[in-house]
């Protein structure tokens, strides 16, 4: 059971030089980046109509970032060329047979207008070097720089949005302090992520190697408590670990944000780096056990559950692992399932190892996870749990029945078709994480200048610091009544006064409403414009 992430690897050297040379001449601006408004010039030359030309762009722009770089260019061209030769455009293609025999679609007039852009520049060294191999020619990068007063992609546009509205706001009133560090390059460019939770043996590492079909640098499996740190399973150029220190420094990787829980917590955490086209799209995060008993909390050495809630806010995709015999939920757990508290999306139940019951146990066991999570999540509806054995070790015995059988099939089929979706909506995450993220800046910054107001400007000031400390509660709901907030985005209020101890509520500033109004300007005209710009061209 793979995830196919190679559909287009198929193409002959003479093909794809051909292709390079097209993409070259519709890449007019040169920054390795086909935009709609390219496309509708280019993609014209084909005769193709509206509609398939529309087909063509959902399926080739699947993350749906408005651009298409070399590799989807490739994939555009290809299903163009099926088009023209009567096959109906859908994802279906992708997967066909037909794609081995596509040949370069026809684009009247492209050959003339290409010669002519070389008798002008004849002088000028022009295309790029291929290589030899098609693997290592679709894993080339560019080295032109992207210049910053470019946006030629939801993500740039994401990010000038950030430094020129939303920053601001977020350093004015500490938000990096109470909430989430600011965010970098790398915050917005990171691959999408899987965070794996559960209590130790329930599977994790061995669920991740079942994924790529090989072990990974650094892995250890076994009945005990096996992964004593957080080791993020990501692509790179050989097998190697990364130490926490080191990654947490590293410009190109998105976790500067770690620093904040200290060393104790950086040397238990490590990156494993390896060559694979699984994490080409995706990025797994391993994590210790989850062990039970108060002992075992305060004999870690870092904030275990803000380290879990960091990954949370960052992963695409939450899975809580259970096997059947560990099905009680200990109290450190309830408290890592707490903090996910508004990611509640991205959470998915895994009943791994289910093949070790028979049937009628089975039924048991899921109705007692069930209730279990029930009590802890606190929610009326009702949690999507997926049953498997994520292992490559066949079915056990006491489950290997048709219907066993079966059941194990169409269950781990539902939780790949979500693994595999995770790249498609990887910017649409980006987009939904850095909306909640302006929300939660906004509601800060009103709290922050709430207090500060409350605050008398001469004697007894810390008398009255720590009798707001104390009726914070109240403090937010005055808050939520003066601004017309919604009460469920307001920060946890245990967390937020341990923070607030630390400061001189008397040297906050005050509200300061053309920062606010920026970014409720920001949230009801610039995303929503952002997005229309790097839309389907074709509708």
């Amino acid at each position: 059971m793979e995830i196919d992430t190679t559909p287009i690897d198929l193409c002959s050297k003479e093909h794809l030089d051909l292709y390079q040379e097209w993409f070259n001449y519709a890449d007019a601006d040169g920054d390795c980046r086909f935009t709609g408004n390219e496309a509708t010039k280019f993609f014209a030359m084909s005769n193709l109509s509206r509609q398939d030309l529309k087909q063509v762009w959902a399926i080739a722009d699947s993350k749906r970032e408005g651009y298409l770089g070399i590799k989807e260019f490739v994939i555009a061209m290809q299903l163009i060329s099926l088009g023209q030769a009567g096959h109906p455009i859908t994802h279906d293609l992708l997967t066909s047979d037909v794609l081995k025999n596509a040949k370069p679609p026809t684009m009247e007039g492209l050959d003339k207008l290409i010669a002519k852009k070389k008798r002008k520049h004849k002088d000028k060294d022009h295309g790029s070097t291929l290589s030899s191999s098609s693997s290592n020619w679709f894993n080339a990068k560019s080295t032109k720089k992207i210049p910053e007063s470019s946006v030629t992609s939801v993500t740039d546009g994401l990010k000038r949005l950030y430094i020129k509205k939303l920053k601001p706001l977020e350093v004015t009133y500490n938000f990096n302090d109470f909430v989430s560090p600011l965010l970098t390059n790398s915050d917005f460019d990171y691959k999408p992520m899987v965070l794996l939770l559960g209590q130790y043996s329930t599977g994790k590492t061995t669920f991740i190697k079942h994924m790529l079909k090989s072990d990974y640098p650094g892995a250890h499996i076994g009945p005990e408590p096996t992964t004593d740190r957080f080791v993020v399973v990501m692509s790179g150029p050989d097998e190697r670990s990364i130490p926490g220190n080191t990654a947490a420094v590293q410009a190109d990787l998105p976790f500067g944000g770690l620093t904040k829980f200290g060393t104790s917590f950086l040397s238990k955490f490590e990156c494993s780096q390896m060559p694979h086209p699984l994490l080409e799209h995706i990025t797994f995060v391993d994590s210790p056990g989850v062990l039970s008993g108060e002992k075992q909390r305060t004999e870690r050495s870092y904030d275990f559950t803000g380290v879990t809630s960091w990954f949370a806010a960052k992963s695409d995709l939450i899975l809580l692992m259970f096997d059947p015999h560990k099905l009680d939920i200990s109290d450190e757990f309830k408290r890592v399932i707490a903090s996910l508290r508004g990611h509640d999306d991205k959470i998915r139940v895994v009943l791994n190892k289910a093949d070790q019951v028979d049937t009628q146990q089975l039924m048991r066991v899921y109705g007692a996870l069930m209730w279990s999570l029930g009590k802890v999540l606190n929610t009326p509806e009702v949690m999507r749990v997926y049953i498997g054995s994520f292992n490559d070790k066949p079915l056990n015995d006491a489950i290997s029945g048709p219907l066993g059988s079966e059941l194990f099939e169409k269950e781990q089929e539902n939780l790949l078709s979500d693994l595999k979706d995770i790249p498609k909506k990887a910017c649409d995450r980006k987009i939904n994480e850095f909306v909640k993220r302006a929300r939660a800046a906004k509601i800060h910054a009103c709290i922050i200048s709430h207090l500060k107001k409350k605050m008398p400007a001469m004697m007894g000031k810390a008398k009255a610091q720590q009798k707001l400390i104390d009726n914070l509660e109240d403090e937010f709901a005055k808050v939520q009544k003066e601004f017309h907030l919604p009460a469920g985005d307001f920060p946890n209020v245990d967390h937020f006064k341990e923070t607030l101890n630390g400061y001189n509520i008397g040297k906050f500033e005050k509200l300061k409403p053309k920062m606010t109004q920026s970014v409720d300007d920001m949230l009801a005209y610039d995303v929503p414009n952002l997005l229309k710009t790097f839309r389907n061209p074709y509708g």
